[in-house]
């Protein structure tokens, strides 16, 4: 069936960050809204062996896992803001019992995020410039950021050696630091990603966050967090390094609706 043969896997981890999606990018309003709905079971017995969760292997596919377990993969997808074609990726976290999307919930002070965001796609670059000296930002046009709630802090405390700079595929900011140092969540949000599959990045970790953004921490030494937890603005979520670089360092991106923008238009500037 053509619904069926769609749900596909990206197999290999150079795949999966090339052409990373999120979801396709139909976006109706900027809080996905609806009613949460029931799994739909097609086998008691097997559903009742089913995980909470299921982390996304390679060689899996979406109507695959609802076969294993009993349910439907429409059903699935629901739960997960998993849009046709249905694409899943290794080491996702796919949702498997309980009811169908979460929410989120707001105050002025900061939001609390506790469910899959904003329907996007990302695309990281294939390879990383190797100039590790400061630069000046590129006057090649970025996407500019947008009015967000989101409340950002620095990833890093170590100094800036290398800015934004499109022209040098430069697409973030390049930290220095210790082995070891902490690396923090930019904003609340959802890893998506958490591995070292890629190997120009090293330990490589994605954050899903509100309002179409996406922030991407690479070379880490050592990776605290998992695909599918949830973290807020200045959370640990890993340690600097050198893993996929020749250097110790902290490269930090943030994509809005997949497009890479300069990390200074949302980080504070202290």
């Amino acid at each position: 069936m053509p619904a069926m043969s769609q749900n596909r896997i990206f197999a290999t981890p150079t795949a999966l960050l090339k052409t990373l999606v999120i979801s396709t990018a139909i976006v109706t309003t900027a809080i996905l809204s609806g009613c949460a709905s029931k799994p739909q079971i097609n086998n008691p017995t097997r559903y009742a062996t089913a995980p909470d969760y299921y982390t996304v292997r390679s060689g899996d596919t979406l109507s695959g896992i609802a076969a294993r377990y009993g349910l439907s993969y429409v059903s699935i997808a629901d739960m997960n803001d998993v849009a046709p074609p249905y694409r899943i990726y290794v080491g996702q976290s796919l949702k498997l019992k309980g009811s169908g999307n979460n929410r989120r919930t707001t105050t002025t002070q900061a939001v609390t995020q506790t469910a899959p965001i904003q329907r996007q796609a990302i695309t990281l670059p294939t390879t990383p410039s190797a100039t590790t000296t400061p630069s000046t930002t590129s006057s090649v046009p970025a996407t500019p950021a947008q009015v967000t709630s989101l409340r950002w802090v620095k990833p890093s405390n170590g100094a800036v050696i290398e800015n934004f700079n499109l022209a040098n595929n430069v697409k973030g900011i390049r930290y220095s630091g210790n082995v070891g140092d902490p690396v923090y969540a930019a904003a609340n949000g959802q890893v998506v990603y958490a591995a070292d599959g890629l190997k120009e990045y090293g330990n490589l970790i994605l954050v899903k966050h509100i309002d179409g953004y996406i922030t991407a921490y690479a070379h880490n030494s050592k990776m605290i967090v998992k695909s599918g937890e949830n973290v807020t603005a200045g959370q640990k979520i890993a340690e600097v390094g050198s893993s996929g670089a020749s250097r110790t360092m902290l490269e930090f991106q943030v994509r809005l609706n997949g497009k890479p923008i300069n990390p200074t238009n949302v980080l504070p500037i202290n």
